[in-house]
């Protein structure tokens, strides 16, 4: 799958068929399973990229941004940052990687500490990576906050996170993902909890900051709708895998998995003459992914399922256009 690479001919992250489960246990002793959140994921992003990961709740997006972030081991497979494989680095190494991803979270208030204000929360990652000099904090926390729009700087420095609005906290923690001026931005779900009014300004900054210093960006979200300001390439995530992979337009145009089609069937439509059309949606629920089906992951709820072959052998990617890969059985 295509990425942008630099001189070298690398891409800047990549993730090679990432496991992440997580071990459940019985009363006492013993196993009951694993929940595989994530299973068999491989894709690269380039630099300067901006990716969007779709899919429901549920389906392994959160779980795959922690892993790459460092915050989950993977139970197999790698992620591999210029070249580096994460699971070789040493606990020194693995604090020079958290100074190169940046981490957008989904609850701006949850991820902002009640205690300190926004000075002391900008101020921390640069004392723990290092930077002593006060002169030197103070000139890169206020350059930050111009740079999120939270001005004049000096009316915010002194503000705890409970005196800012839902939007003024989410621009400090994308400040605060930004200070130690990174090279990969992973947003997880970052407008999910704001309001309507203020999602697409803060998907704009993010573009806006993405572009003026060559940011890689990893969005995580729900919503197929709000893809297309921020994404060059979309990636669908079914039951912990990826089924679907293509330019922002190409897939929004033209959705070729079962799923994906579904998906955008289920986008809100604005026109309220449509109000009344009733929309098809796939009949079921998500599997569990303690105990996922054989075959595609799609196939109980596909409306296109082929008997003793979807249900049977897991498809691999398959490159229809230019570009668009889908694991689907249809496009063999």
């Amino acid at each position: 799958m295509s990425a942008i690479v630099n001189s070298n001919n690398q891409p800047l992250l990549s993730v090679q068929n990432l496991h992440t489960w997580f071990e459940l246990r019985k009363w006492g002793f013993g196993r009951a399973g694993y929940v595989r959140a994530v299973d068999g994921v491989s894709f690269d992003l380039g630099y300067k990229e901006a990716v969007a990961f779709v899919g429901e709740s549920g389906c392994g997006k959160s779980t795959l941004a922690r892993t790459i972030l460092g915050l989950y081991r993977p139970t197999k497979g790698d992620v591999v940052f210029e070249g580096k494989r994460l699971s070789t680095f040493s606990s020194q190494e693995m604090r020079w990687y958290h100074s190169q991803v940046g981490y957008v979270q989904q609850d701006p208030y949850g991820a902002l500490p009640p205690f300190m204000n926004v000075q002391r929360i900008l101020e921390e990652p640069l004392l723990i990576n290092g930077v002593k000099d006060k002169a030197e904090r103070e000139r890169r926390v206020r350059e930050v906050l111009t740079e999120v729009k939270m001005t004049p700087v000096e009316d915010f420095l002194p503000k705890f996170p409970h005196m800012l609005s839902g939007g003024q906290q989410q621009r400090v923690v994308v400040a605060r993902s930004m200070i130690m001026r990174p090279k990969l931005i992973v947003a997880d779900e970052p407008v999910s909890m704001l309001d309507a009014s203020v999602r697409v300004e803060i998907l704009m900054l993010l573009r806006a900051l993405q572009e003026e210093h060559h940011l890689a960006v990893s969005y995580i979200t729900h919503d197929l709708s709000t893809v297309r300001y921020f994404s060059e390439r979309i990636m669908v995530m079914y039951a912990a895998k990826i089924v679907e992979t293509a330019p922002v337009n190409d897939l929004l145009r033209e959705p070729l998995h079962p799923y994906t089609q579904a998906l955008i069937t289920a986008i809100p439509d604005p026109d309220a003459n449509n109000a009344r059309t009733f929309k098809q949606v796939p009949p079921g629920e998500p599997p569990s992914l303690i105990n996922p089906p054989p075959g595609c992951r799609f196939h109980p709820r596909c409306p296109h399922v082929i008997k003793g072959l979807c249900d049977v052998q897991v498809p691999p990617p398959f490159e229809p256009r230019p570009k668009h890969f889908v694991e689907c059985w249809l496009f063999k």
